[in-house]
């Protein structure tokens, strides 16, 4: 099935997300519907990281994967990785290229990511949200999934807005790997902080996350690189976020 039909068909199933991109996305409601909802949405924002046009061949910072890497990454081959989460719609797409080939699409590599649901827990882990409240997932496996770029190097995933938890800004955790599964870079993804506090003021989010990507320990020496390349959307019909990774 081709990608593009694939990911309209898993976004029937996310309720109340219409389109999110263009090209890949078409809308699941009626014109009537849209229209509606269109006109109590937030007016649309887009954001745009101008640095990463600067160098458009740089290598991606390399940042930890911990504290909560995908334990069994083989198992969550698949492009909805919402699972039973709520929050705001997010398509990411990223494109991987190889800096040792004049930074071509580097095509047939692994792509695993992971993040955080809209109250800052993982899956597959006891642990603590934007609250000291423990909360056990170990037996869950939401917000997770792994995919293989195709000729252009891309790769889609649908998924939810992330929120955040103490001491870290929101983020999204990224392992591109070989396709015998040896890990050629790990990476993080941050987010711009007018559009997460736009997001974060709606129903089931948590206000401004109290660690900005200037005071987050991973993001405070390599922010450029770590920033979203563009995030575009609204609190209504979800955002699109685009990153390219240099391995």
């Amino acid at each position: 099935m081709e990608r593009k039909q694939f990911l309209k068909q898993s976004l029937v199933g996310l309720g109340s997300i219409v389109a999110l991109s263009k090209a890949m996305v078409a809308c699941s409601e009626s014109q009537d519907d849209v229209a509606s909802e269109s006109a109590a949405a937030s007016a649309e924002e887009s954001y745009t990281n101008e640095s990463s046009s600067g160098d458009a061949c740089e290598l991606s910072p390399t940042e930890t994967q911990g504290p909560y890497p995908i334990k069994t990454p083989a198992d969550l081959v698949r492009a909805s990785i919402v699972s039973d989460r709520e929050g705001i719609a997010l398509l990411i797409t990223l494109t991987v290229l190889d800096q040792s080939a004049n930074c071509a699409p580097l095509a047939g590599v692994l792509v695993d990511i992971w993040h955080c649901d809209k109250d800052g827990y993982y899956s597959e882990y006891k642990g603590s949200g934007y609250t000291s409240t423990q909360i056990d997932n170990t037996s869950k496996h939401f917000l997770r999934g792994r995919q293989t770029t195709d000729g252009n190097g891309q790769v889609s995933f649908i998924s939810i807005f992330p929120g955040w938890y103490q001491s870290r800004a929101p983020h999204i955790h990224v392992e591109v790997l070989s396709s015998s599964e040896d890990s050629i870079k790990v990476t993080q993804i941050a987010f711009p902080k007018d559009i997460c506090d736009t997001v974060y003021t709606t129903s089931g989010y948590h206000g401004s996350a109290d660690t900005s990507n200037s005071r987050d320990n991973v993001f405070s020496d390599s922010l450029d690189g770590n920033l979203a390349d563009s995030l575009s959307g609204n609190t209504t019909d979800g955002y699109t976020l685009l990153k390219t990774i240099v391995v």
